[in-house]
């Protein structure tokens, strides 16, 4: 009789693994660009957990970041929307640089995710999951904007580490903090579905290592890269990523888990992104491409690749997919769940893809369009293998469509042929430009993304 129970018992708790849920682990980078690990062809840096991650899994080729930086890319996450549906466009604000060089008003900045946003966070916890962040919030900090507010059961977000924050630590971006938090929640609910947004400080400015990691890559050069102190900073972050992956396996929940590791946006100029064109800020390749990993044991085939595009507001839909949980009637999402892309599918290859940023942000970088600001008011759009960005300025006061041929208001690339964006192909191929500048002011219409349309009073040429 007792054999006979135990045996019910063992095939009751057998049924109850087949039916649970998911748990979903999301890693993201603050400032880890496309080319900044060696999965994705790095010859300095050193990322044995990433690598393995990719070879488990499958690695998204043209993944995007919803913005050119942090706060947005991540309300982009959060929200799963596009920037004009939350309105924080920036990081600060959007009127950054040299007033006198703005041409236009700029759209104001929202600096918190507001508390009216449903987010990804609520959504899982609605669907039966126990919710979790440790590390960069970086979307509000008054009641009603923190993390317990926006569906987080548990908060452990921080501000970044200073200096002298890692001097009595010795925890660089606090790396190891994080992730230690986020394995102890693990150990806490492992015998239910949960979601950790696992969200580092690193690779973010300035540069923290451990002195033995700095030694290790004394006197080491790449072909690309070459600044050893951002080696050593980014081995930490990994190093963080394999403690997680371990735990994970230690708890018997690596086939019920899926991890998907990514970056908020592009790279810095401290860590060369060639071939992409820019870095962190811009809206060329370099500014808003960034690496991707998805690993699902017995759903993602290991070792494989996905060329479709992608973008982190795709992460919503995706994730609510397979908590079985639904949104309320008011909830509009941007993005496509890419489960079928786990499966191998292609099915999302020619869906746009929309970028907004309605201001101006400083310090100009190699790739910048001009030598006064890192990127001016822009939308973009992908589709397929093209790619389209129109610029407000030349669009509002140069005369727009009608004056098109001269007035610089649209660059258009292929990217297949033309990674770097090099080549603005908007003149020579007018037809496509037309076509993708209906389909990008189509996509504005449909999400309320606005121009800037006020003069700079303060405007000198």
């Amino acid at each position: 009789m007792r054999q006979a129970l135990l045996i019910i018992a063992a095939l009751l708790s057998l049924h109850a693994m087949a039916q649970r849920k998911p748990n979903i682990v999301y890693i993201l980078a603050d400032d880890m660009g496309w080319k900044d690990a060696g999965f994705m062809g790095s010859d300095l840096y050193e990322t044995p957990n990433l690598d393995a991650l990719a070879k488990q899994g499958m690695v998204f080729t043209n993944a995007y970041a919803g913005a050119g930086n942090c706060a947005p890319s991540r309300a982009c996450f959060v929200s799963g929307q596009y920037t004009p549906r939350h309105g924080v466009y920036a990081v600060g604000n959007t009127k950054r640089g040299p007033v006198p060089k703005m041409r236009l008003e700029p759209i104001p900045n929202s600096e918190q995710l507001a508390p009216s946003v449903y987010t990804i966070a609520e959504a899982l916890r609605d669907a039966g999951y126990k919710t979790a962040i440790f590390g960069k919030w970086h979307l509000g900090r008054v009641a009603g904007t923190l993390p317990k507010d926006q569906g987080f059961d548990v908060d452990g977000s921080f501000d970044p580490p200073k200096e002298e924050d890692f001097i009595k630590t010795n925890d660089p971006k606090g790396i190891y903090h994080i992730t230690d938090e986020a394995c102890k929640f693990m150990e806490e609910n492992k015998n239910r579905p949960f979601f950790i947004y696992v969200s580092h400080h690193a690779t973010h400015m300035s540069i923290q290592a451990r002195q033995e990691m700095l030694v290790k890559f004394q006197g080491k050069e790449g072909k690309l890269h070459k600044n050893t102190r951002f080696a050593a900073m980014n081995a930490h972050l990994d190093d963080g990523v394999g403690i997680l992956l371990k735990k994970i396996k230690e708890l018997g929940l690596e086939e019920n888990t899926l991890v998907v590791f990514t970056s908020d946006n592009g790279g810095l100029p401290q860590s060369p992104q060639h071939p992409l064109r820019g870095y962190k800020g811009m809206y060329y390749e370099g500014g808003i491409r960034v690496p991707f990993i998805a690993r699902w044991p017995g759903v993602i085939k290991p070792g494989t690749k996905q060329e479709i595009p992608i973008i982190n507001v795709d992460m919503f839909p995706t994730f609510l997919e397979l908590a079985g949980g639904k949104l309320p009637s008011d909830k509009v999402l941007d993005g496509k769940s890419i489960v079928s892309l786990f499966q191998g599918k292609s099915d999302l290859a020619e869906r746009p893809i929309l970028w907004h940023f309605p201001g101006y942000l400083d310090k100009p970088n190699p790739g910048s369009r001009d030598k006064v600001f890192r990127s001016r008011p822009v939308s973009t759009i992908r589709k397929g293998d093209w790619k389209l960005l129109l610029y407000h300025e030349e669009w509002v006061l140069d005369g727009g469509k009608e004056k098109l041929p001269n007035n610089n208001a649209v660059e258009l690339y292929n990217l297949k042929e033309d990674i770097s964006e090099k080549k603005n192909l908007a003149a020579s191929h007018p037809q496509k430009r037309d076509e993708m500048l209906n389909e990008l002011l189509k996509l504005m219409k449909e999400t309320g993304a606005t121009m800037p349309t006020e003069r700079n009073p303060q405007y000198k040429e």
